[in-house]
């Protein structure tokens, strides 16, 4: 089994997968204060909780789109595994072109989340991911990585229209029944949940004209299996997309 280690601004996702399944997927929230000891007894509770014991765990990878925390959880992964973890990076085998004008620069998240779809779907691919910043990768018919957009998340999109506004409440992020809202809590819901769904629709729309052809969609994050649905294009939610790319780039990397 491989521990695999997706590091976001808001969220940590650790998982425990091989070739065969996905055994344990769990969510912990990204701390830049904690130390390597800290995110260590983490490690270990999780995988005590899922019964793993460290001795079935035969190596680690981390994508992190938080520089200053690598060094940290490195640290932690080899406390509890006695596993040095790969590190997505510059100077990983992916398998991948990406044609983008600093392919170094392209986040790493984005990265593995295009190797693991171009695995399992067919060409040309938009993969949509949404955390705590919305991303979307496009992949060309010849498998080449050429680029995407990248937008503010729902959650942080819906924290500045309440603290930015004197007469707008924090809200919980659920689907309203209808699109024209009756009241200023499903105004918000609606705006956030159907303006992102119609939002996705409509850059779908535009990056399927630059392709010249349709597009196999997946989708990945926390908030898409929500909004999705939401969309009218066909798209495949798959949760543990990451999680698969990074076992893929694990087996690439291995000496």
């Amino acid at each position: 089994m491989i521990l695999t280690i997706d590091m976001g601004n808001t969220n940590i996702v650790v998982g425990g997968i091989d070739h065969k399944k996905t055994y344990f997927v769990e969510r912990i929230t990204t701390n830049k204060d904690k130390t390597d000891l800290e995110y260590a007894v983490t490690f270990k509770n999780i995988l005590e909780i899922h019964k793993v014991s460290s001795s079935h765990i035969e190596g680690a990878i981390i994508s992190s789109v938080v520089p200053p925390l690598n060094s940290v959880l490195t640290s932690a992964v080899k406390k509890v595994t006695g596993h040095t973890p790969l590190l997505v990076g510059s100077g990983m085998k992916t398998g991948l072109n990406i044609l983008m004008d600093n392919p170094k620069a392209t986040g790493s998240d984005m990265i593995v989340d295009a190797v693991a779809a171009i695995n399992e779907y067919p060409l040309p691919l938009i993969i949509i991911d949404m955390g705590t910043a919305t991303t979307m990768s496009v992949v060309d018919p010849a498998g080449n990585y050429i680029g995407g957009v990248i937008l503010p998340g729902i959650r942080i999109s819906l924290e500045t229209l309440s603290s930015k506004t004197a007469q707008l409440p924090s809200i919980s992020l659920e689907v309203p029944s209808k699109v024209i809202g009756k009241n200023t809590v499903d105004c918000m819901r609606s705006g956030c949940m159907y303006g992102n769904a119609a939002m996705l629709d409509g850059l779908i729309d535009r990056m399927e004209e630059e392709l010249g052809m349709p597009a196999t969609v997946i989708a990945t994050g926390g908030l898409s299996q929500f909004v999705t649905p939401l969309c009218r294009h066909k798209i495949i939610y798959e949760d543990t997309l990451l999680l698969k790319g990074l076992m893929i780039l694990y087996d690439k990397n291995q000496k």
